[in-house]
């Protein structure tokens, strides 16, 4: 059964399925190639029944591989020939409610659902990510851009549609490792203040603001959104709103309203649906990202205006998670053998496998990333995107000049200039 509705449903690419006795069948013609290793007889049937979740379950499990064309390539096939359908039926009924529970992320919650993820061990990230430690989004704005490269020219754009000036104050929200918010003081002179959930995050970012001689500048601390009381003339938050949930959207939205000065400026960096509103892969949630939601634009611009605050401007980045999320594949396979030795295979195969399907879905699902720039006034920002332009073409030149990393306290324009 398992074998005709492949026959039937590989139209696009050659799948070539090898199966535990050793047989082999192959599907459908033509590029791209993917090869398919089932080692356990019912892997395809666990599949088959629940392929939402019992995918990368088996994978984990060792169940089965991916030959010629890797694991991405194979997983691409897959979604290409077997494309998401709406819900049906009492699925269809129970998704708004099931959404809700998933995402009913408390205060309390939320600090356990970023242990989960976020206070792995810093080697990992260390070995995954670029040198600043962005894990999030890059923005790839020429086609020989390396990971370095990319994430600077991300924190380049941002601090561009931020409208920063020395002396601002900026609160990031969702800091992580304190790359953007020592990025922001380092290279415009602002005063920022991160939040992490995190407290792994938190060592290694105070670390690195004392290495970086900016402490006295940027201030790093465990609180929650929901916690933090101030004012500031900017706020930024990179890669957190995905953690939020849908029903403390409002609750977000009036937070960043309360906290953002009347001329203040905001930008939301956040994966978030091209189709309509959806739910989370149950086995990105169980084993990634519990409470996690990336969201429909429908969503996000439904609370932005509730909440009174203006959008100036949306952007969506395409493609650019695929490509990050494949460099630090890359990155993690050259050190896969050190990982399995410090975390065990199964560990390793379920970080591969959420690298994978994560730039596989980018590059055929509907994930993109969002940026939406916010203010309390229709006039904070200017009336057309050309300042965004200038800045990056400014910030290209400085990427040219700059061929290593500056040393602590200097900044990419110092070292351009000089």
């Amino acid at each position: 059964m398992y074998l005709q509705l492949l026959e039937r449903r590989i139209r696009e690419g050659t799948l070539r399925l090898r199966l535990p006795d050793g047989s082999t069948r192959t599907f459908g013609h033509g590029g791209p190639v993917a090869e398919w290793i089932i080692h356990a007889p019912r892997t395809l049937g666990r599949i088959a029944r629940d392929p939402e979740y019992a995918l990368g379950e088996t994978y984990m499990a060792g169940e089965w591989d991916a030959g010629e064309g890797g694991l991405t390539g194979l997983l691409l096939l897959l979604m290409r020939n077997f494309p998401e359908t709406p819900p049906r039926g009492w699925r269809r009924l129970a998704g708004p409610l099931a959404r809700w529970i998933q995402q009913w992320n408390r205060i309390g919650r939320s600090y356990r659902n970023a242990a989960h993820h976020y206070d792995l061990d810093e080697w990992l990230f260390r070995r995954m990510l670029d040198r600043e430690m962005h894990y999030s989004c890059a923005y790839f704005t020429r086609a020989d851009m390396d990971l370095e490269a990319a994430q600077r020219a991300k924190c380049a754009h941002l601090a561009a549609k931020l409208c920063l000036r020395p002396g601002l104050r900026v609160l990031d929200i969702g800091c992580g490792w304190g790359g953007l918010a020592l990025h922001l003081a380092r290279e415009h002179g602002v005063e920022v203040t991160g939040l992490t959930l995190s407290r792994e995050q938190l060592r290694v970012a105070r670390a690195r603001a004392e290495a970086a001689g900016l402490a006295d500048r940027v201030r790093f601390e465990l609180q929650d959104y929901r916690e933090h009381r101030g004012t500031y003339d900017r706020i930024v938050s990179v890669g957190m709103f995905e953690h939020v949930g849908r029903p403390q959207y409002l609750a977000f939205f009036d937070q960043v309203r309360a906290m953002l000065a009347p001329d203040g400026v905001a930008v939301l960096h956040t994966i978030g649906r091209l189709g309509p509103p959806g739910t989370t892969n149950p086995w990105i949630r169980r084993h990634i990202f519990p409470g996690g939601y990336n969201p429909a634009l429908s969503e996000v611009a439904a609370a932005i205006e509730r909440s009174g605050l203006f959008n100036c401007d949306v952007e969506v980045l395409r493609l650019h998670y695929a490509r990050t999320l494949a460099a630090w594949q890359a990155r993690f396979q050259a050190h896969r053998a050190e990982a399995a030795a410090r975390y065990g295979e199964r560990f390793c195969r379920m970080w591969e496998f959420y690298l994978a399907v994560c730039e596989a879905a980018f590059r055929e699902r509907d994930l993109a990333v969002f940026q939406i720039q916010l203010a309390r006034r229709r006039d904070a920002v200017p009336l057309t995107r050309d300042y965004l332009y200038r800045e990056a073409q400014s910030a290209g030149a400085e990427e040219d000049a700059l061929l290593v990393e500056p040393p602590a306290g200097e900044s990419v324009r110092e070292r351009a200039a000089g």
